[in-house]
């Protein structure tokens, strides 16, 4: 055959384009990935990060007294979620991981954060 090429199907590796839709999915399931943790010397479990949070479980963990807690932001549209738990070893410590990015802006004044910037002792990137 004269001026005939062949085209690769994806199974042997061709890359196909992406539309708008599956690229802005494919940003949105990478921001639900992302996990950020923060150890926090507190007498109260949960801390006033100026969103508004729903409880939807709570379980027991191996080797921690402590319960686990999860919550989900209210805001329509938003799919971030947050574990709390105490620490074992150290009862005064909570443990707070955020999972994926607001996609909106906070629903109290920045200065209400104060109180929370001060209790934190510990950052860490899981």
């Amino acid at each position: 055959m004269i001026g005939s090429a062949q085209v690769p199907s994806e199974a042997q590796g061709a890359h196909r384009m992406e539309s708008p839709l599956e690229e802005e999915k494919k940003v949105q399931q990478q921001q639900q990935k992302q996990r950020y943790a923060f150890h926090t010397r507190s007498h109260v479990d949960i801390l006033d990060d100026g969103y508004r949070w729903r409880k939807y479980g709570q379980k027991a963990v191996k080797n921690n007294k402590f319960p686990r807690s999860y919550y989900r932001c209210t805001h329509q549209g938003c799919n971030v979620k947050k574990q709390v738990q105490r620490l074992s070893k150290d009862e005064g410590i909570v443990e707070t991981t955020y999972q994926g990015v607001h996609n909106h802006t906070t629903e109290k004044p920045i200065d209400s954060f104060e109180h929370v910037l001060e209790q934190m002792q510990i950052y860490s990137y899981v």
